[in-house]
Order: structure tokens, then sequence, then C-alpha cells
């Protein structure tokens, strides 16, 4: 299995994200912005434009894959699209309206089946490695749940993807972003319960491959 999981956008280590994708040999990325599906549409789209232009400025070649495509569709659809992709992105927003999209389209699953097939590297930041925990719970003190039924006119979920045993928790200690003291508050609520958690700064990101584990 292999994650490039980031506090904020690439992180100070891009090439830590490159190095991923060294066995590969093709540089194509699918983006997925679901988790700002609540924006409006013209904000929506200039922030999608952002992840294309600071991925494509890494030596990628990204494109977006919208999930709402996929809903109500054969999940085998969405799995088929996912498998031309050597590496996904995943960006931040709301974790709940992510999470949702994620469900609904089946990329959920896709996305588990092709990790533990080690047939794609999982990157993103903020909610995109929020979403890998084992739930949700606390995180709605950062992200609004309600946000769901405003995008989709459904209940949010509170279960995550299970693909880390911990929860990513960003924006620690980082004077520049607006949520870094409300997730403070989260990280103080997950140790106070004991639950398994990991900080990031912005600028940090938490690297995988294989069993190897590393902050950088």
């Amino acid at each position: 299995m292999r994650m490039y999981l980031s506090s904020w956008r690439t992180g100070d280590h891009p090439e830590q994200l490159l190095a991923l994708l060294d066995s590969i040999g093709t540089n194509q990325v699918a983006v997925i912005a679901n988790a700002i599906d609540a924006l409006p549409a013209a904000e929506r789209r200039a922030a999608v434009e952002r992840e294309i232009h600071a991925l494509t400025a890494l030596g990628l070649r990204p494109v977006e894959l919208d999930l709402r495509t996929f809903f109500g569709q054969s999940p085998d659809q969405v799995a088929a699209v996912l498998e031309r992709f050597p590496m996904v992105w995943v960006r931040g927003g709301n974790v709940f309206v992510l999470r949702h999209a994620l469900a609904r389209s089946g990329a959920d699953q896709a996305l588990i089946k092709l990790l533990q097939q080690d047939a794609v590297v999982y990157a993103g930041y903020s909610a995109g490695a929020c979403v890998l925990a084992p739930e949700l719970h606390g995180l709605d003190r950062c992200d609004d749940p309600n946000a769901v039924a405003a995008a989709y006119n459904a209940p949010a979920r509170f279960d995550g993807l299970a693909l880390l045993d911990y929860v990513v928790v960003p924006h620690i200690d980082s004077p520049g972003h607006p949520e870094t003291e409300i997730l403070t508050t989260v990280a103080d609520h997950y140790r106070t319960q004991g639950v398994a958690h990991r900080t990031l700064r912005d600028g940090q990101a938490i690297v995988i491959s294989g069993k190897d584990t590393r902050i950088h």
C-alpha cells in the first residue's frame, strides 16, 4: 500500500509523492475534488483548477474524476475508470461530503481493493487523509455534517474507509490556516478519549510505502 497524506496541498516534500510513482512508469493522476461539492459551482471550479495547476507543476498529468458522474450507477463503472490511473489525488474540504460521494459512487470499495492490490497510490490532503480513518466521529467539531444534506440531500455517515487504524488530524500548529485552533481541540478530544490519531502541521505529510510509514 502506498500513500502520501498531506496536511495542506502537496506539502513541503512533493518529491516523496513523486517517488511513490517511480515504479509505475506513468504520471497520470485522477483528481477527486468531491469534498467541495457543497461550494457554489464557480467557486468549486476555481478550486479544482488550482489543484490541476499545482499537480501539473510537479510534472504530473492530472484530470478531474467527478464522482457525481457515477452516482446511481454500478460500482463496476467507477472501478473500471479508477483502474486506469496509477494515482488518485483526493482534495481537502468537508470530510462528510467526501465520504458520501465515495460511498454513493462505489469509489470507496474500488479504492480499498486497488490499494490492497498495490495497484494505485492514494494521495491527498486534509479531508482526503481524514476519510481513511476507521470512523469520523470527532471531526464533526470541525466539518459540518449538515453539508451533506446541502450538497446531496442525504444524511451524513460517520464510518471512514478504515484503511488506517488512526485518524489523521491536519493543520496542527499552523497559524496560517483558519482551522488550526479547532483542530487542536479535536486532537485534544482524541487524546482524552484514547482515540488513536496522528497530527500534522501544514507542510508535513505521512508517507506510507508497504510496511514503512514516515512523516516528512
